[in-house]
């Protein structure tokens, strides 16, 4: 299929060379196919355009066109100018570097991912009108290291009728997700190699931060209920990562008396609280629960991010700091630069001033309480397994029991493990065409539960149903 834009060729002609122009041309050109530089059908200048670039009469190129064609090389077609031959691969198979291809996606494979939410009718107007707004002012480029304070601002609004938190956007720090807010906060606060304990199981992708830069985590034990803070060291740690909105994955909720405590101990031990506020907004029973800042602000710091609610390509979050880390996250953000680009920055800022998150959130509680109920309805009375409370987000936990041997995932050995059942099932639903994940793999120690996780979020009821109910059936090993 040809392509409607040109490849820039990057070839020189040497006129103090006994080649002729044409076969210099000629040559280079075999070489940026055979290199992967050109693929078949990309669209080369018209040759009175390269004549141009090069300097050279028009019939040069043509010359060396006509050449290339001969061999094979390349094809004209009328009215659709001169590319590389689509059938290249067919007619030189041998000797030559496999081009660089576009990833192919696998569509067959019902995605049930953990996290991922529901973009289906993310463009809306509100959100259209946003970029519109934002792309009418393209020169700002130079903003407050922190963050535009139009969006510092918003995120201020935002917190106070979202999540019962009070601050001042002076304490916001605009970042680029969850894992860079981690990363400068690690960074800024200590300075030095640091001891962070993290819940156990936990999320896997912000508990690699940590070592990745040098710090030691520590696991700490969670129940149905959360972080065990009566089993904080009172020495050893200097802070803490947790989820107390929403355990990941086991989804309990931090307890009041349980968050009275930890705020007491980081007051004690003079450690930091690092409130991973995920999922927050999203609860199914109840309403969110404050922000463990409203507690100990001087002690907390807030990770916060619009993925869950909107989508993780926007690749924006934030931070919510104690006045006293502002200055230092100041610098560090002058020798490093804002990672968050002003159009992105601008956009949000109008979709939040307009009230449209908030009226997307409210939504999208509706769409994923009614999804929470299929899981419900498919996978709490399957024999074998344990369907953990869904008191929000986008996932749910099936335990494998471990009583459970013969007849589970069509298992032969009746003394087979849970974590064999676990990895029998992953691969059942794999062939099956349904992703899911091992419950296991949250875990950063021993004592790790066995089973899987699965997201509801991004499918449409139909497609979630019929995948639910594949998972059912493989699982009752009705399915080989």
């Amino acid at each position: 299929m040809r392509s409607d834009l040109v490849v820039d060729l990057p070839v020189t002609l040497d006129r103090t060379d006994d080649t002729a122009l044409p076969q210099q041309l000629a040559q280079q050109i075999r070489a940026l196919i055979g290199r992967g530089v050109l693929n078949p059908g990309d669209q080369l200048p018209s040759g009175r355009a390269l004549a141009g670039e090069l300097s050279v009469a028009r019939g040069t190129v043509v010359t060396a066109y006509e050449e290339l064609c001969a061999e094979g090389y390349l094809v004209a077609r009328h009215g659709s100018g001169t590319m590389v031959n689509p059938n290249l691969a067919h007619l030189h198979p041998q000797g030559t570097t496999t081009p660089l291809r576009a990833p192919v996606r696998h569509s067959h494979l019902v995605k049930l991912t953990p996290g991922a939410p529901d973009t289906s009718d993310l463009a809306d107007p509100s959100w259209r009108a946003a970029w519109r707004q934002a792309a009418a002012h393209p020169g700002i480029t130079n903003i407050d290291p922190l963050g535009l304070p139009e969006l510092r601002w918003q995120i201020c609004e935002h917190l106070r009728q979202m999540r019962s938190l009070v601050c001042d956007p002076g304490q916001v720090v605009v970042t680029s997700g969850a894992r860079e807010g981690l990363a400068l906060l690690l960074h800024v606060a200590r300075g030095s190699r640091q001891t962070i304990g993290v819940e156990s199981p936990g999320y896997p992708s912000l508990r690699k931060v940590p070592p990745a830069l040098g710090h030691h985590t520590v696991n700490l034990p969670t129940d149905e209920h959360g972080l065990l803070t009566d089993e904080l060291p009172e020495q050893g740690l200097d802070a803490v990562l947790v989820t107390p909105g929403h355990q990941y994955p086991d989804g309990g909720s931090l307890s009041t008396p349980r968050r009275v405590e930890l705020a007491a101990w980081a007051a004690r031990t003079h450690s930091w609280i690092i409130e991973d506020d995920f999922d927050s907004e999203l609860r199914h029973v109840g309403q969110p629960l404050p922000a463990l800042a409203t507690l100990q602000p001087s002690h907390t710091v807030l990770l916060g991010t619009f993925s869950s609610v909107m989508t993780s390509a926007l690749a924006c979050g934030y931070l919510i700091v104690p006045p006293r880390l502002v200055p230092v996250i100041r610098d560090h953000r002058r020798a490093t630069g804002q990672p968050v680009g002003a159009l992105v920055q601008h956009a949000l800022a109008s979709y939040l001033e307009t009230g449209a998150l908030r009226r997307r959130t409210q939504r999208l509680r509706q769409v994923y309480r009614r999804r929470r109920q299929l899981v419900i309805d498919t996978l709490a009375d399957v024999d074998g397994t344990e369907l953990l409370p869904i008191n929000g987000g986008l996932h749910a936990v099936l335990v494998i029991d471990p009583t459970s041997r013969a007849s589970f995932c069509g298992a032969a050995d009746s003394q087979a493990t849970s974590a064999e059942l676990e990895a029998s099932l992953v691969r059942s639903c794999a062939a099956h065409g349904i992703g899911v994940r091992a419950l296991s793999q949250y875990w950063g120690g021993e004592g790790a539960k066995h089973g899987i996780v699965l997201g509801f979020g991004r499918l449409s009821d139909e497609v979630l149903t019929a995948a639910l109910e594949q998972v059912a059936r493989i699982i009752r090993a009705e399915e080989r």
